[in-house]
């Protein structure tokens, strides 16, 4: 008996450091992969540690010391994935202050209760594409247990052309500015000061660089669709990135400057509202991801309806832009443009992003296929797909479930009930 009691103990304080029982066998009702085009029931996932160990068919169970996680009702998928979401912010009609007011530690603490709100909507993983630089601290932070939220991989500050999206000196007085943003700041111009650019995110730790080779919306300058890059230009980034191990992300609205970023060798192409013929012809030739953000735009639209929402500049584009993104999504995607799941997480209120698999649809995407697209697609694109995005042996244990079938009603996936992110339970 005392011998009995002594290994209970023993193992009980082995579960207790480790945070993780022997094994954990989940019960799935519906299993859907993330992979395969139809789903599978009942079936167990075993999971050890950070993976999972075995897919078993039917309801099994290990032994005493083993944990039973009973999804039998629900519609268990892989974690979701969002390939452009921005934890630093909350887009609100006191925004554009906020540069003059909040400090690193505000955004910081913002940006943690953001990262937490995400997973716990169930996206697992997420790729943040700019922000001050505080994103590269709370994905470390994340990675160190200190704080809760997704697997993160960040950009960093992204970069643009004076004047251009990243510029945060546009329509302030010269003489008010501490400093004229350069290189180190994201800002840049021609191939000399975009190779610097580029080589200071990779010294502050970014995972992927992001570049603007048009104007956008939410800022200050004039017009959002102009080209703001030479291809030359976007190829030097590009092969400086590559030397760096790192691919690069494109925010873009007119055709023109989309049509320079597919030529310049960029690997997704974030937003793409004025995408024409041309560009969805050069998008499938160079085997270009399409990152459409459909819920930023109906969000932006919605909010320069709102009296002083935003400056009138920005509303201007916002009405123009906005609307445009679920149509030009329709026509990639009829068109077969290879596109990831994201949505501009920021624009709107964190923890909404699966809204956009709403959007999607709409626009005449199976459910099935949207959820590969925040799965197996947008690992992919990522570049984690032998770690993340579906359920298979070997693979990180990041695993959702929901109550019903969201290939019938994919709103479901606003209402997820079960998170599991690299083997802990986070919500159940």
């Amino acid at each position: 008996m005392i011998k009995t009691r002594l290994s209970l103990l023993v193992l009980s304080l082995l579960i207790g450091s480790t945070g993780f029982a022997q094994k954990m066998y989940i019960q799935c009702g519906k299993l859907i992969d993330g992979v395969a085009a139809s789903p599978r029931s009942n079936v167990t996932l075993v999971v050890e540690n950070k993976t999972i160990t075995a897919i078993q068919d039917g309801f099994t169970s290990g032994s005493a010391a083993d944990k039973i996680i009973d999804l039998k009702n629900k519609t268990v998928l892989p974690g979701l994935i969002d390939c452009h979401v921005h934890l630093e912010s909350q887009y609100s009609k006191t925004s554009f202050q906020e540069g003059f007011t909040l400090t690193d530690a505000d955004i910081a603490y913002r940006a943690a209760v953001n990262a937490k709100v995400t997973l716990l909507a169930g996206f697992t993983t997420v790729r943040d594409l700019g922000g001050s630089g505080v994103n590269i601290a709370l994905r470390n932070a994340v990675n160190r247990g200190l704080t809760d939220g997704p697997y993160i991989l960040t950009a960093g500050n992204a970069i643009s052309a004076t004047g251009g999206h990243m510029d945060e000196s546009v329509g302030i007085r010269p003489d008010k500015l501490s400093k004229i943003p350069g290189p180190e700041d994201g800002v840049a111009n021609g191939k000399e000061e975009l190779v610097k650019a580029v080589r200071y995110q990779f010294k502050k730790g970014a995972d992927v660089i992001k570049i603007a080779s048009t104007g956008g919306v939410l800022d200050l300058s004039k017009d959002g669709s102009g080209a703001q890059f030479t291809v030359d230009e976007i190829k030097a980034v590009v092969e400086t990135a590559k030397d760096y191990g790192m691919a690069v992300a494109c925010h873009a609205h007119g055709a023109e400057g989309i049509r320079r970023a597919i030529l310049g060798g960029v690997t997704s192409i974030e937003h793409g509202t004025y995408m024409d013929d041309d560009d969805i012809a050069l998008a499938k030739k160079y085997g270009t991801w399409f990152v459409p953000t459909i819920i930023a735009g109906k969000s932006v639209a919605d909010s320069a309806k709102i009296p002083g929402f935003f400056p009138a500049v920005v509303a201007k584009k916002a009405m123009e832009v906005g609307p445009r993104i679920q149509g030009t999504f329709a026509k990639a995607y009829k068109a077969g443009v290879k596109i990831a799941f994201g949505t501009d997480a920021g624009v709107y209120a964190h923890g909404k992003n699966a809204i956009e698999f709403q959007y999607m649809t709409e626009a005449g995407m199976p459910a099935m296929e949207a959820i590969q697209c925040a799965t197996s697609r947008a690992a992919d694109l990522l570049g984690i797909k032998e770690e993340r995005g579906s359920i298979a042996t070997g693979k990180m244990a990041d695993i959702i479930a929901v109550d019903g079938d969201p290939l019938e009603n994919v709103k479901l996936l606003t209402q997820v009930s079960f998170v599991m992110k690299e083997g802990k339970i986070y919500k159940q």
